[in-house]
């Protein structure tokens, strides 16, 4: 299929709005030992939950969000060893399992921020493009599209090359494109991890390109 793609912005952010409701905060207070804080406004809440996190030990909060946001795809081993792992190495970008990245950053930056600087500051990558026809748009489709503009030294082109070209069947675009957004007709929004494309790897602000579909040969 023939695109004619068109990048309008790409930017680099360390927080992702509306990562967190007011119910997180609420109950993630009460694991903090604050309660009967419903009334409170989402500034105040975030004010409060900080507070709480500070009487916590680094790693005790760490394994306390990790329990809150990942305990039924993590288990009590593996909380543990990631709580004291997310103190020393940007977690959302080395975690064997890339399905858990964007759940991982979203942890490690409110910790980031409520402990000023102690856990590593990740960063996320957010993209608006128009993309023309304006028809099968999946995370897959774009990521092999924005190969066509991603500089060489990419880590998604050094890792999925072969994914990219259609010579592989490419899963794992699910997890590397944590938000796929149709902002109108034949405009979106793309958040992912900067490990996965920077804004300093785009060259092209408008190109076309032909996405190759992957094709099983066994029956």
């Amino acid at each position: 299929m023939k695109y004619h793609i068109i990048i309008n912005s790409v930017k680099t952010v360390d927080e992702l709005k509306d990562a967190w409701t007011n119910e997180d905060y609420i109950v993630l207070l009460e694991k903090f030992g604050l309660e009967d804080v419903s009334e409170s406004s989402t500034s105040e809440l975030i004010e409060l939950l900080f507070m709480g996190i500070s009487d916590f030990e680094p790693e005790e909060a760490a394994a306390i969000l990790l329990d809150y946001k990942l305990s039924d795809q993590l288990n009590e081993n593996q909380i543990e060893q990631i709580s004291h792992e997310m103190l020393l190495d940007k977690i959302s970008e080395e975690y064997a399992d890339i399905s858990l990245h964007h759940q991982l950053f979203n942890i490690n930056q409110l910790l980031h921020k409520a402990y000023n600087g102690t856990f590593p500051n990740a960063k996320a990558t957010v993209v608006e493009f128009e993309i023309t026809p304006n028809k099968d748009i999946t995370k897959e489709v774009v990521l092999k599209a924005f190969d066509k503009t991603l500089a060489n030294n990419s880590v998604i082109k050094r890792l999925f090359s072969n994914h990219l070209a259609g010579k592989e069947e490419f899963n794992e675009a699910e997890s590397i494109v944590w938000k796929l957004t149709k902002i109108d007709d034949n405009s979106y929004r793309l958040i992912t991890s900067e490990y996965w494309m920077s804004r300093d790897e785009f060259n092209d602000a408008e190109f076309d390109v032909t996405v190759i579909e992957f094709e099983d040969d066994e029956d």
